[in-house]
């Protein structure tokens, strides 16, 4: 009979309280009688739906870029395939105000590569920043699935005359699909509590730029209340995420 290493229970206890005391510090100081009122706000349901339309459109972007860049990754072999892959994934360490100074200077009024149409300080560079950071959670993952998946049955619709368009739309998106759901599932979250890289780049402008992590910020200063209300949804929205991905990431066993 195999030993349990039973001394790991109390490390382990220690980081669950660790992780979880926060929230139930949130929990326990949540205005629950007031919350209808505070969310029923204006100004907040303005941020929300800011935030809602922006991240679903960077998840948009993320998947029409993101989904044949994770192919080139995970198919073709070039040179400087390794450096090109970690630049990719790079936003995932970037500290996010970094990324936010470094989408000011490429793509604002006065940077390297300055549009006709203004991005910065704009809704449309809120989508920006938020597929700037998301993007690479949703190449990883997709990366990772084409990288495992089963070639077999892309030759075998080669040689039966599929082009290789049909072959990627009907063969290898289907093999990759639940990869693919799980990689914008994880975008969407990941632009819905995008902060650093938003204020950056885009301001803080009501309305405009403010989106819900803004406009928390915002309220810790002047009416804790609304802000910890602010923090439950965010809350709320990321328990959504997790639900959404228990089938494919969290039940051991099961490969990513």
């Amino acid at each position: 009979m195999t030993r349990r290493p039973f001394w790991l229970l109390a490390p382990a206890t220690v980081a669950l309280l660790f992780l979880l005391l926060p929230l139930f510090g949130l929990l326990e100081r949540a205005p629950w009688r007031g919350l209808p009122h505070l969310l029923g706000d204006p100004a907040v349901r303005t941020a929300l739906r800011l935030s809602l339309e922006c991240a679903a459109a960077a998840t948009g972007l993320s998947l029409l870029f993101g989904v044949p860049l994770a192919w080139v990754l995970a198919r073709l072999s070039f040179p400087g395939r390794k450096v090109v892959r970690a630049l990719v994934l790079l936003p995932l360490v970037l500290p996010p105000v970094v990324g936010g100074v470094a989408l000011l200077y490429a793509f604002g009024r006065h940077g390297l590569f300055a549009f006709d149409i203004p991005l910065a300080f704009t809704t449309k560079g809120v989508i920006v920043a938020e597929t700037f950071v998301a993007m690479p959670f949703l190449v990883i993952t997709v990366e990772g699935a084409l990288a495992s998946s089963d070639l077999r049955y892309e030759e075998a619709a080669a040689t039966l005359g599929a082009s290789a368009w049909t072959t990627f739309r009907r063969v290898t998106v289907p093999l990759v699909g639940p990869s693919v759901a799980a990689g914008a599932v994880l975008t969407f979250a990941r632009a819905l509590g995008e902060f650093g890289a938003t204020i950056t780049f885009a301001g803080n402008l009501p309305g405009t730029t403010q989106t819900l992590p803004l406009a928390t910020y915002i309220a810790l200063e002047t009416d804790p209340e609304s802000a910890i209300a602010l923090a439950l949804v965010l809350l709320a929205a990321s328990l959504l995420v997790l639900l959404a991905l228990r089938e494919r990431w969290l039940r051991p066993g099961i490969a990513s």
